[in-house]
């Protein structure tokens, strides 16, 4: 196996600036607008409350709930657990980038991980799979037959890049060693299984499902036995491993995504030939959860992309009330569940192969129903003349009904079941509200994790006494040069004649050389950082702005950039109303020199408690006298600085 090339640093560039951020993020996460931003449900953690921004003028994302930001590439390293070349190659494939690349040095052969090893060993599986069911007489004679008599169409095969694994014991495995894969490769994936010293097809003999991520890229397999051995179990699935999890995996999820969003709902069904009739037939906002039941991580996918599903049921009792648990924890993360029951006799599958496309739309139209009032109805069928089951059943309904978050469905549902069930509102109202206070009793006891947004800082605190050393005025600093860096300022001098002149100095310019007047460095490293690119970019009379940070290589560079940039908030355009809201660069020269002065009162601050540790520990009075004299000089700017922000020191 080859390792792939390294990519130009001008090519990185290019890519990072077509990569639009709003485009990258919305093929994972359903955004609203807000203002100038998008925002949307945070994909990196449980929320129910948008905290997720998307910035489309500063090409950045930021979570104001679990502090993750970045930009297009930082975004799909994140979500996709990509390395950056990975999300580079992502993301110029996306944009129709072309990229020439060099031969890799020995360090970023080292970042070449197991993950993509994994991934390019599933990549290949996959196309030898579809090369044996479309070339080979075994392939074509059982495999193509199969996917033929369930009436798939070639290009839907291909879509879905169906395969074959033969029926003799090792045909991939041994495929797979004379391509240079290793055996360790073999058996962690699960392609094989045995030893490294004897591999064999986990899949021999069977039909191939590949199943993909939300990129497109092959995470696992699913596999159907043809033959009639009782034996063998009649599915099989890739065992979990660094990129498949089942439980966090939803079939056809990366064909469906797009027509999710359009339909604003996602069909849910139980298998993979399920999903493929129904996109035969021209409904694509479907997919499956492969057999197993429902699971939160599978329900939060879904999320992203629709607050909407409708779950289609084959008619078959056991299996619709084995699902109900999993349509409570639909409800518990706030979605809106419908319920469709096919006809007797018919699965999504054989409905779709059998109906014409309009025909099936227009029977869930038709036929879908709310889950609680579906719910309702299915258990009133089993308690008919039962009193103390129709007690249990009242119950088991308010039971789901006090899942639903919102005040308003609650109390919808009430209503509505009060009236299937025959049962006075009021006594389902103190049921519910029982439960309720049951419910946020349980809470209250729970301590609430911290969620403030130190997480992002703590990537650039330094530990020791220098993280009192105006860590923060040191911060705010920084977020000024990236932000209002380019803008000039107006500074009127007296000239040695004693009249006024006005001299114009950029915001970078300006705060460079007013430390630099001081011999003042930033302490913590990432600031330092930052202020020696813009010294050195004003040495060529060009000042970098917001992007040039953004997408900056180092990425302590660029992530602290992204963190300084973003903000939960929004001025909205109040002028139409005629109010008029002071914007920040309205008064720039006063919180350009308000900045600066407190930043230099905490270095001074600083240099006071160490000139005091250092009297205390001289013995000698010519030094204490020395000592005291700096120290004195320190007390008189401080007393200064003070004095011009309006501070009064009490002692």
């Amino acid at each position: 196996m080859s390792l792939k090339k390294v990519i130009p640093q001008h090519t990185v560039q290019t890519i990072l600036e077509t990569a639009r951020i709003e485009e990258v993020v919305s093929d994972f996460v359903r955004l609203k607008k807000r203002g100038s931003n998008l925002i949307g449900l945070c994909p990196f953690h449980q929320e129910k409350t948008p905290s997720f921004t998307v910035s489309p003028s500063k090409s950045i994302f930021k979570c104001f709930g679990c502090g993750k930001s970045g930009n297009a590439a930082g975004f799909i390293m994140e979500h996709e657990h990509m390395s950056y070349p990975e999300a580079l190659r992502y993301l110029a494939q996306k944009y129709q980038i072309e990229i020439e690349e060099h031969e890799p040095d020995p360090e970023e052969i080292a970042a070449f991980n197991e993950r993509e090893r994994m991934l390019n060993l599933n990549s290949f599986a996959q196309q030898y799979f579809s090369e044996v069911l479309f070339k080979t007489d075994e392939g074509k004679a059982i495999g193509l037959t199969y996917f033929k008599e369930r009436e798939f169409l070639e290009p839907v095969i291909k879509k879905f890049q169906l395969g074959f694994s033969p029926q003799l014991r090792d045909s991939f495995s041994s495929h797979a060693l004379t391509h240079g894969y290793a055996s360790e490769l073999l058996l962690s994936t699960g392609l094989s299984i045995g030893s490294t010293e004897k591999l064999y097809d986990r899949f021999q003999s069977r039909v191939i499902f590949p199943i993909h991520n939300l990129t497109g890229k092959v995470i696992g397999f699913g596999a159907r036995i043809l033959g009639s051995d009782k034996s063998k179990a009649k599915y099989l699935n890739s065992p979990e491993s660094l990129v498949y999890e089942k439980s966090k995996s939803l079939y056809g999820i990366y064909f469906a995504k797009n027509a999710i969003i359009r339909q604003d709902n996602c069909l849910l069904v139980e298998g993979y030939t399920d999903v493929i009739s129904m996109h035969q037939a021209g409904i694509e906002h479907v997919v499956a959860s492969s057999g197993t039941s429902l699971t939160i991580e599978q329900i939060r996918l879904i999320k992203r992309y629709t607050k909407n599903i409708t779950i289609l049921f084959d008619g078959d009792p056991a299996g619709i009330r084995a699902s109900m648990r999993g349509i409570d924890l639909i409800l518990e993360e706030g979605m809106n569940v419908r319920v469709v029951l096919l006809p007797d006799g018919e699965d999504p599958d054989s409905f779709a192969r059998n109906h014409r496309s309009s025909e099936v739309l227009e029977f869930l139209s038709e036929t879908s129903k709310d889950f609680v009032s579906f719910k309702t109805s299915l258990l009133l069928e089993d308690s008919k003349h039962d009193p103390i089951q129709k007690a249990n059943l009242i119950k088991e309904i308010v039971q789901t009904i006090s899942l639903i978050p919102e005040p308003i469905y609650r109390e919808v549902y009430v209503k509505e079941c009060s009236r299937l069930l025959q049962v006075e509102e009021q006594t389902l109202l103190n049921e519910l509200n029982k439960l309720l206070r049951q419910k946020f009793a349980k809470q209250a006891a729970v301590p609430i994790a911290d969620t403030s947004l130190h997480t992002t800082q703590q990537e650039y605190v330094v530990s020791g006494p220098e993280s009192q050393t105006g860590y923060f005025q040191e911060r705010e600093l920084v977020k000024i040069l990236l932000e209002f860096g380019g803008n000039i300022l107006t500074q009127t001098e007296i000239d040695e004649d004693g009249f006024p002149i006005e001299q114009e100095e950029s915001v970078a310019r300006y705060i460079i050389e007013d430390l630099k007047a001081d011999a003042i460095e930033f302490i913590h490293t990432t600031h330092q950082k930052i202020l020696e690119i813009i010294t050195q970019e004003l040495k060529n009379n060009h000042i970098p702005d917001e992007k040039f940070f953004i997408h900056h290589p180092e990425p302590d560079v660029a992530m602290l950039s992204i963190d300084l940039l973003s903000s939960p908030y929004e001025v909205h355009n109040w002028e139409r109303k005629n109010i008029f809201v002071k914007k920040e660069y309205s008064s720039l020269q006063q919180i350009v020199t308000s900045n600066l002065l407190r930043y230099k009162d905490k270095v001074i601050d600083y240099r006071l408690q160490q000139l005091s540790e250092e009297i205390k520990k001289t013995s000698n009075l010519e030094d204490q006298l020395i000592l005291l004299e700096q120290k004195r000089r320190y007390d008189q700017i401080r007393k200064q600085i003070n004095e011009r922000l309006g501070i009064i020191i009490s002692k």
